[in-house]
């Protein structure tokens, strides 16, 4: 942040250097409003940035004595937000024209609903013209441009509509010809919210042209298309970059949700990487029981490893959890051939198929019964949840199967398994119930 320091008045922001622009373009006129505003505001030129993207406007930093960013076209808006966010202490003036208005649409609204503290000039004036006078989202019915040569037939973007009903707390539309534009942009700026002013202007190099347009056709379009100049919105929201710096200093130092540490308790007789693949289907809790695996081997000293796969649609379809249970750090987590795999349902088989073919006599399927496996090298072993002594419903017959599991490797005390359980207490009293079921079945 910085501190606040005398600063002698400037006369102008303004350099020396002319314009660029075609003899007539309104960009100038804004420009030297914009400048006229500056010096009624005041401000330390250091504490001012101006941005700007592609286009005639994009072209107009450079003339004033103020920090500048220029970036990519439709994106000046989303430059304007990091800067604001990052240095809320700063002026941050965004110039751009209404192509960009329509290729960062999204950017536009974005910034509306968070009520940033950034102040946008939009040079309107209804086409691109650095690329040739094609059409753009503000070009008004029936105009003639590069692109519509028989007029145009969509309806324009009402911009300051748009981002008054997303929560912009600035809004003013007017024209380049406006006497009080620099008072309206220096109150705009004083506003320090998201501040809009559409400027309606006038491209000589094609739109006038092309649509014997003057400074009274601007007039004439705004009423036929019923929309209204001046201020048309001042609302009172909450600032975005202030309003989280104050719930950021309201949170300071108070406790947030973050990593449980798990302290190892327990001891593991594993020597060598184990690799686990639990193979059923969506909604069956595939993932949630070898989580408490993974849990109870990291309370065992182990290092752990995990993969999922499951369709984008995530409730329906296969749910594939892969463990890499080691004593040492695992540095690959694929597993291509698994020590063991527990298959709980049809669906979840099927999608390990190259990992059930790769499996050899030292290895173990696992499969709940009904489920008839594919030929394999592997050694096969059924689970029945019927044999339990309780009623397994919804997705405790993944975690009653690999309970049994755990139980016939050896290598991993079950009482880290019962710790895990004991880690989530909303689920603890039924997943101890579900472990103990498993362990009391008779091998």
């Amino acid at each position: 942040m910085t501190t606040a320091t005398t600063v002698t008045p400037l006369a102008t922001y303004r350099n020396r250097t002319p314009y660029p622009f075609c003899p007539g373009c309104g960009h100038g006129a804004i420009l030297d409003h914009l400048n006229a505003a500056l010096v009624k505001l005041a401000l330390d030129p250091r504490h001012v940035v101006i941005v700007s993207d592609i286009g005639c406007s994009g072209l107009s930093d450079q003339y004033f004595a103020t920090s500048a960013f220029h970036g990519l076209h439709g994106r000046s808006i989303t430059y304007a937000t990091g800067i604001k966010l990052a240095r809320p202490d700063l002026k941050v003036i965004v110039v751009m024209g209404d192509g960009g208005t329509g290729i960062g649409g999204a950017h536009l609204l974005g910034a509306a609903r968070r009520n940033i503290g950034i102040t946008v000039l939009v040079f309107n004036n209804f086409n691109f013209g650095m690329t040739g006078g094609q059409h753009s989202t503000t070009t008004p019915p029936g105009a003639v441009t590069t692109t519509t040569p028989g007029g145009n037939l969509e309806r324009p973007l009402d911009i300051c509509a748009t981002v008054a009903v997303n929560g912009a707390g600035y809004v003013w539309r007017g024209t380049s010809f406006d006497k009080d534009l620099a008072e309206r942009i220096a109150d705009a700026v004083r506003a320090e919210c998201f501040a809009l002013l559409d400027i309606w202007e006038l491209c000589t190099a094609y739109f006038v042209p092309s649509n014997h347009a003057s400074k009274k056709t601007l007039a004439t379009t705004l009423d036929d298309l019923g929309l209204k100049g001046g201020l048309l919105e001042r609302g009172e929201h909450p600032e975005y970059a202030a309003a989280y710096r104050a719930e950021a200093e309201r949170v300071r130092g108070k406790p947030v949700a973050g990593p449980r540490a798990i302290e190892p308790a327990f001891r593991s007789t594993l020597d060598r990487p184990f690799r686990l693949v639990v193979a059923g289907s969506a909604g069956g809790k595939v993932r949630s029981a070898a989580r408490l695996v993974a849990e109870a081997a990291m309370l065992a000293d182990l290092w752990v490893a995990q993969r999922d796969d499951y369709p984008i649609t995530v409730k329906t379809g296969h749910s594939i959890s892969e463990r890499v249970l080691s004593p040492r750090e695992v540095r690959y987590t694929g597993i291509s051939r698994p020590d063991v795999l527990l298959a709980v349902s049809e669906e979840g088989l099927a999608k390990c198929a190259r990992q059930l073919a790769a499996m050899n006599a030292g290895d173990r399927v696992y499969v709940l019964a009904g489920i008839e496996p594919p030929p394999t090298r592997a050694q096969v072993t059924t689970i029945d949840p019927a044999s339990a002594e309780l009623k397994l419903g919804g997705g405790r017959v993944v975690l009653f199967a690999l309970s049994q599991v755990l139980r016939d490797l050896g290598f991993l005390p079950l009482v880290a398994l019962e710790a895990a359980a004991r880690r989530y207490p909303e689920y603890a009293e039924e997943n101890l119930a579900t472990i103990r079921a498993a362990l009391a079945v008779a091998r």
